[in-house]
């Protein structure tokens, strides 16, 4: 089982990883995570998890160095659906395909069953 990398975040906004002892950047923490590393970051004074948060401030950096940018189409689409962030956009398009697929073998298997039932009773 690999070992939970801690990351800890300064009032100053820093970011420290205690495993290394050395501040990392965010950068840096992209690539602990594409080289298969699992970690937390920890507000070092609430002690609260803000690894959500700060893999989210790692994306945006990301995007904004990017050499395209998304659509303001799909910005305003991801807006419009679920909560108007990005995670609820991916939950009600990833839930509409889900449903999609839990939906179509009831139908088929209705259909079929429909189908052969008058077979049976020849």
């Amino acid at each position: 089982m690999k070992e939970v990398k801690i990351i800890k975040r300064y009032q100053n906004r820093k970011l420290y990883d205690t495993h290394e002892s050395s501040y990392v950047t965010l950068d840096e923490i992209a690539k602990m995570i594409k080289a298969g590393e699992d970690l937390r970051v920890i507000d070092n004074k609430t002690k609260n998890d803000i690894t959500a948060s700060t893999l989210t401030q790692l994306l945006y950096e990301s995007e904004k160095k990017a050499k395209t940018q998304p659509s303001t189409e799909l910005l305003k689409e991801i807006i419009r659906h679920g909560d108007g962030s990005f995670s609820g956009f991916i939950q009600a398009k990833l839930g509409a395909e889900f449903a999609k697929f839990s939906v179509a073998p009831a139908v088929n298997a209705t259909s079929s069953a429909s189908m052969s039932a008058p077979a049976l009773n020849n």
